[in-house]
């Protein structure tokens, strides 16, 4: 099931978007409570946003002859975050299949007309995506995120991400959720500025402990909202485990996520010098197909990853 993912063909680049909700905040003065994003799809005005956001990310693909991977608005549309703004397991449902509905007409779209298109059913952490905080077993992760899993399954999604992901215990239980529920899974962690996750974990024990425990059934890793000097040392040190990394979502600023989590304003850097930090990887992370950005990137910032990458 992983294989069958195109853009591990290696034959051409996919993109993805760049940080829907620090994008939707600062650069369309929506509010979105809670930092949700699903909470976009509830009425047109949300929707025309969202439309007309991944809009541009694919035309920046179609400009650099790439593939796009269209992640669904769903990264908190979970139990504790749906609780906080009164969605219920019902609603829940409706809004994940609603997502995976809405990516899919997109891509319906630009059928024959545009490149290679993926519907990614985004899964978010249970908790705060910067901090490891209350940790669940596995076991428990796997029963918490399945519910959506399940969604995105039958709402036709191509394949899932577990993004922004701080322990492994937690990305264990989505894989196996994913798995249950028919869908290739992707694991995307972040770090911090030394290169740990917030558990304190390395990025290459991480990698491989969740492989260990899931027989290698990921089909790939990435690595998300932090900046390429987070992480450029330690992927530079080498080992197995970086053939495992096939995508990378930085931040535009090299702020911690501390720093982040403090500031009001959109740090969104330099998108030529951004795209130089991820070519400067290049040399160690052989097996990257997949680029995008996270909190602070735009457009720009994906077309000047992408014209670097090349």
């Amino acid at each position: 099931m992983p294989n069958s993912l195109p853009q591990l063909a290696g034959d051409r680049v996919y993109l993805t978007d760049g940080g829907l909700e620090t994008t939707m905040i600062h650069h369309h003065g929506l509010e979105l409570p809670s930092f949700a994003s699903f909470v976009l799809l509830e009425d047109e005005q949300g929707r025309s946003a969202l439309r007309d956001y991944f809009r541009r990310y694919v035309d920046v693909a179609r400009a650099h002859d790439a593939g796009f991977i269209i992640d669904t608005a769903t990264r908190r549309s979970n139990p504790d975050w749906g609780a906080e703004l009164g969605y219920d397991a019902a609603a829940l449902d409706r809004v994940n299949r609603a997502a995976v509905a809405f990516a899919r007409q997109l891509r319906d779209e630009y059928e024959g007309d545009g490149p290679r298109m993926l519907v990614n059913g985004a899964v978010g952490p249970r908790g705060d995506g910067y901090v490891a905080g209350e940790k669940m077993s596995a076991a428990e992760a796997r029963a918490y995120h399945r519910p959506q899993l399940e969604s995105f399954a039958a709402a036709g999604a191509d394949m899932a991400s577990a993004i922004t992901m701080t322990y492994v215990e937690e990305a264990i239980g989505i894989a196996r959720a994913a798995a249950d529920a028919g869908l290739p899974c992707v694991i995307s962690f972040t770090v911090e500025t030394d290169g740990r996750l917030p558990s304190g974990q390395t990025l290459g024990d991480a990698i491989s402990e969740v492989d260990f425990e899931t027989g290698s059934s990921v089909a790939y890793y990435m690595v998300n909202c932090a900046h390429p000097s987070h992480f450029a040392d330690v992927v530079a040190q080498g080992g197995a485990w970086t053939g495992r990394i096939a995508g990378l979502r930085a931040n535009a600023s090299p702020l911690s996520h501390a720093e982040l989590d403090a500031s009001d304003e959109l740090h969104d850097g330099d998108p030529d010098a951004l795209g130089d930090d991820y070519a400067a990887l290049r040399g160690h992370l052989r097996n990257v197909n997949v680029l995008g950005g996270c909190c602070g990137t735009d457009e720009r910032h994906v077309g000047a990853v992408a014209a670097a990458w090349r």
